[in-house]
C-alpha cells in the first residue's frame, strides 16, 4: 500500500481516534509522570528535526509534562535507533522513525538492533515529498539539463546525503539508478549538515524531504529541480513533478513515525497515539504544517506497523534490485 492509500485509510479515523479517550490509557498509572525525549538520531536542521520539534512543543501540552527534542546523530542513524532500541520500554524515550528507518533494515548489514523487532510503532504522523535540489553555482535550471552535465562530465559531480543508508543518500541513488548517471556521494551527519556545502558549491545536488530546502529554495540559496512525487508541491509550485520531468519512477515520499522500544505497555503506546494525533491536529501545528508542505497522518499503532513493515519490504526490493550497497 502506498504512503497516500494509507494517509486515505488513517485519515476517516482520524477525528473518532482523536476524540477517543480509551480507558486502557490510564491503566498505566499515571503515564506519564515526568518530561520524555523525542529523539531524532540526525543533525539539527532536517525534516525529521523540523518535524519533531513541532511535535514536541504541541505534546508538551497534550501530556502536561515537558517532551524535549533530543538530536543524536552519528552512524546514519543506527546510533540513534540504537539508543533508542536498548532504553527502558516505559514511554519516556520515543523515536523519530522515518524512511532511512525502513531503508537501513534492507541496506545495512549487521545492525545492533532488529529493525522489525525491537520496536512498537505508535503513529505515522507526518507525509511529504522530497525535492532534487542543486547548488545555484551549478549551470542547470532542469532535471534535462543536470543529466546532460552530469553524462558530460561522468564522476566529476558530488550529491550530499544524511549519511550511508539514509533516504537522502538512496535518493540520489535511485536517480542514478533511473538514469545511468555517475556521481560521487560525500555522506554527511545528517542533512543539516550537507546545507552549507551544498550552498557553498562543495556538493552539487541533493535530495532531500521538502521541509529541510524549501527556505532556502524560496530564498534562492538552492534551486529545486524536480518534487518527488506524482504532482507538483503546493509549497513550490513552479517546480516540476516526477513525471513532468521525465521521471515517472521517481517517487519517494518521507514520512514521519514514532516508535518506542518493543516491550513498552499497550496503554502507554495508545496514550501516546491520541497524544500525537491531538498535536496533529492544533491550529498551530496546522499552520505549521502547512507552511512546510506537509501533510498530517495521524493514523493508529496497527496503521503505523504496517507502513513501516511495507516500507522496508518495499525498498529493501529496490536495493536488492539495484545492487545498492552500503557504503
Amino acid at each position: 500500500m502506498t504512503i497516500k492509500a494509507h494517509y486515505m485509510a488513517a485519515s476517516a479515523l482520524t477525528s473518532a481516534a482523536a476524540a477517543l479517550v480509551s480507558t486502557l490509557a490510564f491503566a498505566q498509572a499515571g503515564y506519564p509522570t515526568r518530561s520524555s525525549t523525542l529523539l531524532v538520531p540526525f543533525s539539527a536542521g532536517g525534516s525529521t528535526d523540523i518535524i519533531t520539534r513541532i511535535m514536541a512543543k504541541e505534546l508538551t501540552a497534550q501530556l502536561d509534562r515537558q517532551v524535549i527534542a533530543d538530536n543524536r546523530a552519528g552512524g546514519g542513524g543506527v546510533i540513534g535507533w540504537n539508543a533508542v532500541a536498548r532504553s527502558p520500554a516505559d514511554g519516556y524515550t520515543v523515536l523519530a522513525t522515518e524512511l532511512s528507518f525502513a531503508i537501513a533494515a534492507g541496506l545495512i548489514p549487521n545492525l545492533p538492533f532488529d529493525p522489525r523487532k525491537d520496536f512498537l510503532h505508535v503513529v505515522t504522523a507526518t507525509s511529504v515529498p522530497h525535492a532534487l535540489v542543486a547548488t545555484p553555482s551549478l549551470p542547470v535550471k532542469s532535471v534535462k539539463d543536470l543529466l546532460a552535465l552530469a553524462r558530460a562530465r561522468p564522476g566529476e559531480l558530488n550529491y550530499g546525503s544524511g549519511g550511508n543508508g539514509t533516504n537522502t543518500h538512496l535518493g540520489s541513488e535511485l536517480l542514478k539508478n533511473l538514469t545511468g548517471i555517475r556521481m560521487v556521494h560525500i555522506p554527511y551527519k545528517g542533512a543539516g549538515a550537507v546545507l552549507q556545502d551544498l550552498m557553498g558549491g562543495q556538493v552539487q545536488v541533493l535530495v532531500s524531504a521538502v521541509p529541510t530546502i524549501i527556505p532556502y529554495v524560496n530564498s534562492k540559496r538552492l534551486r529545486a529541480l524536480m518534487v518527488t512525487d506524482e504532482k507538483r508541491a503546493r509549497v513550490l509550485p513552479d517546480v516540476p513533478s516526477a513525471p513532468e520531468a521525465a521521471l515517472p519512477k521517481m517517487i519517494m515520499q518521507f514520512w514521519v513515525g514514532y516508535a518506542v522500544p518493543a516491550g513498552t505497555p499497550q496503554p502507554v503506546v495508545e496514550r501516546l497515539n491520541q497524544a500525537m494525533i491531538a498535536s496533529l491536529n492544533t491550529a498551530d501545528a496546522k499552520k505549521r504544517f502547512a507552511e512546510l508542505g506537509v501533510d498530517a497522518v495521524g493514523n493508529t499503532p496497527a496503521q503505523a506497523t504496517k507502513l513501516v513493515a511495507d516500507e522496508m519490504d518495499r525498498w529493501t526490493a529496490v536495493i536488492k534490485s539495484a545492487g545498492i550497497k552500503a557504503e
